[in-house]
């Protein structure tokens, strides 16, 4: 019986490793002080999560990813509504999207609708998660029908979710 032979791998220092698909510029690189308040929003960072608790005395400060993300003007998600059903249903497209962030917020601090950009032929919403685009685009899918395409981008970094009708 011949032995099989493995492949010999090199081995690269740590320094100059790829940056896996986790790596995200908008999370913590370690854990944060507990308690962390987010002077902006008010959001709590408790036991490794951000959640919307009673503001602690003496808590640490610092920006949540969510207000960076929208203070930065960098979304994860996009929401693009095109067709005409757009046009004659625009308030109830709307409420849809922020029936869905005030549900998914409630929850997940870090969830949030960052602009809706009104434009002629479509509507674009912008959000500081990749959770809450997928979740709009069903509840639109779900209500009104219509075509849902979702595409993801820098290892599930960044979502396009487009729904026409």
């Amino acid at each position: 019986m011949k032995a099989q032979s493995k492949p010999v791998g090199r081995k690269v220092p740590k320094d100059h490793r790829v940056q896996g698909p986790t790596d995200d510029a908008y999370r913590s690189r370690g854990k944060l002080p507990d308690p962390t308040v987010c002077p902006t929003c008010g959001a709590v960072y408790h036991e490794g999560r951000w959640t919307w608790a009673v503001r602690p005395a003496e808590a640490h400060q610092e920006t949540c990813p969510a207000c960076h993300r929208t203070h930065d003007r960098y979304p994860a998600g996009f929401v693009t509504v095109s067709g005409p059903f757009l046009g004659t249903h625009h308030d109830e497209i709307l409420n849809v999207a922020r029936n869905e962030e005030k549900t998914a917020k409630t929850e997940h601090p870090l969830r949030r609708i960052m602009a809706i950009e009104e434009h002629p032929d479509r509507l674009v919403i912008t959000t500081t998660d990749t959770h809450l685009p997928r979740r709009i685009g069903e509840a639109l899918s779900h209500a009104y029908h219509g075509t849902l395409d979702l595409q993801y981008a820098d290892e599930d970094q960044l979502i396009r979710v487009n729904w026409t009708r």
